[in-house]
């Protein structure tokens, strides 16, 4: 059973994100420990791209500060190495395609399968271009998870019936489909998955308040924070480990509800 399976079966799960380097690689990987410390058994580390077109500003800011810091994929494979002797906390990458192609495909995919990394992201990537990754994915034993937007309800089953490890549902709309109905509510969209598959859906939540994601609880099998925690880092610097505690312990109680 994989580790992402697994996580799920305990229950609502919520998935924090962070940029890795912002504010510094120290940072990130105390982070990680910390979040683990809370209760945390999921955590999505972003890889920062120079044109993160599908992110957030505030996410977009934050490759940006973590580029200008110097950081690479090699010093986030190296920090995770060194975090592999201290927890085994299920991860996830979240990066853009030509990250992994610009590294090389095989290298990236079989060093993160020897960091025990559990899943792949990749925001930029078209559900009709994953099999560039999917036997590589497959070969090193790495979901390769896949995203859903509002689009129409032909799209969402095929995705759906063929993805891995979880599903990753973004409330705006991202590729679109054919000329079909859109659907966008984010309940039917979630029917529609499990319909296809008996897979966990998990919503993406930027800035979600604790009431908002006890709603989101009632839909979903979790959600993933991102922007709420990158904006904390943004405004504390090196002084935010202990106030993203604070918020995502106020969130994990919010979900358990």
């Amino acid at each position: 059973m994989s580790n992402i399976k697994k996580v799920f079966e305990k229950g609502k799960t919520l998935i924090p994100f962070i940029t890795c380097g912002d504010p510094s690689i120290a940072i990130t990987e105390e982070l990680i420990y910390t979040m683990q410390k809370t209760g945390t058994d999921f955590i999505i580390l972003g890889i920062p791209f120079s044109d993160p077109t599908a992110e957030s500003d505030v996410v977009q800011s934050a490759n940006l500060r973590a580029l200008t810091n110097g950081i690479t994929t090699d010093k986030i494979f190296d920090m995770v190495s060194k975090i592999r002797q201290n927890t085994n906390i299920t991860i996830a990458f979240m990066t853009y395609a030509n990250v992994v192609f610009s590294y090389g495909s095989e290298k990236f995919i079989s060093k993160s399968a020897e960091l025990g990394i559990d899943g792949l992201i990749i925001t930029d990537l078209p559900f009709e271009e994953k099999i560039e990754f999917l036997p590589l994915c497959k070969e090193y034993d790495i979901n390769l998870i896949s995203l859903i937007a509002p689009t129409d309800s032909q799209r969402i089953s095929m995705i759906a019936k063929q993805a891995d490890g979880f599903i990753y549902c973004v409330s705006s709309s991202g590729v679109m489909g054919t000329n079909s109905h859109i659907i966008t509510d984010i309940s039917d969209i979630i029917a529609l998955i499990k319909e296809s598959q008996n897979i966990p859906c998990v919503i993406a939540s930027g800035t979600a308040t604790p009431q908002q994601a006890a709603e989101i609880a009632k839909q979903a099998d979790g959600m993933i924070i991102d922007s709420a925690i990158v904006e904390i880092c943004e405004k504390y610097g090196n002084d935010c480990v202990k106030y993203v505690q604070e918020y995502i312990q106020e969130m994990k109680q919010s979900i358990s509800k």
